[in-house]
């Protein structure tokens, strides 16, 4: 009777662990699928997004006469990228945005960790680009005036933590906030050494709506799907890359392969913001 308690005993384990390890796969399959949901999710949203912003013939709100001045620092064809990171990093990320855009606020929140990550270990350079796609779908002027704060926080080498701040207060798409000055100083608070009277007078006097329009019209020009588009040293990797969906470990994993080889980056821009915002000094003299 020992003998068959004790096997009975152990019978009765390993079906509970056996039990315990299909609910875990269950759990694990069952995750996988919110993720990819809400990741193809994003996509609809944004390829509405573009689609609806191509159809109004782009921005028509708040537009800035007069010339384009570029921030400091752009780099590119017509100065309309911000670079963040080393400028001889082994490999780039494009990274198209609109500071109204729900799905890239999306990216921002669950990607944003991962890129500061891979730039600031020299794997990867960030070129922003920036794009004002939902005044044209909604209406208003929230976008152009974001975008050029933003502009403006590169100025003053804040760029990277005054762009997550802004992700991070995004306001509802249906709702303008963006478009008061004042909100974009609050905001600009939060951020060390930001709230000065030249960023002020850059944000009120739309020193680079110019330069954000036009940065927009090159958005539209490049016939993406909507925002965010994001492009790893040039091929599309949002919602997904080569049938694998992204997500923070295949970011990291697709920078790897990508780096196979090759060096970090070390050549950060003076006068640069890193991925955590502390400017670079320039040099004396």
């Amino acid at each position: 009777m020992n003998e068959n308690s004790s096997a009975g005993k152990r019978s009765a384990r390993e079906r509970l662990q056996q039990q315990r390890q299909r609910e875990h796969a269950r759990e694990k399959r069952r995750r996988a699928l919110l993720v990819t949901a809400a990741v193809v999710g994003v996509l609809g949203l944004a390829a509405v997004v573009g689609v609806l912003a191509a159809n109004s013939g782009g921005d028509d709100g708040d537009s800035a006469a007069g010339p384009v001045v570029a921030p400091s620092g752009a780099v590119g064809d017509d100065r309309l990228i911000i670079p963040v990171g080393a400028s001889d990093a082994p490999s780039t990320l494009t990274v198209w945005e609109d500071f109204r855009c729900p799905a890239c606020a999306f990216f921002e929140t669950t990607y944003r960790d991962t890129i500061h990550e891979l730039t600031d270990s020299g794997q990867i350079k960030v070129e922003y680009r920036l794009a004002t796609i939902i005044d044209g779908n909604m209406g208003g002027s929230g976008s152009l005036n974001a975008a050029n704060a933003a502009a403006c926080a590169q100025d003053a080498g804040r760029f990277v933590p005054y762009h997550d701040v802004l992700f991070q207060n995004q306001p509802m798409e249906t709702d303008d906030a963006f478009s008061n000055n004042q909100t974009l100083f609050d905001l600009a608070g939060k951020v060390q050494g930001l709230d000065t009277p030249a960023f002020r007078s850059c944000v009120a006097d739309g020193t680079h709506k110019a330069w954000a329009n036009e940065s927009n019209e090159a958005f539209l020009a490049g016939d993406f799907r909507g925002t965010p588009t994001v492009l790893l040293n040039g091929e599309p990797i949002f919602p997904a890359k080569g049938g694998e969906q992204i997500s923070p470990e295949n970011l990291k994993k697709w920078v790897t392969e990508a780096n196979q080889g090759k060096q970090p980056g070390t050549a950060t821009p003076t006068g640069a913001a890193t991925a955590t915002g502390t400017p670079t000094a320039s040099p004396a003299g």
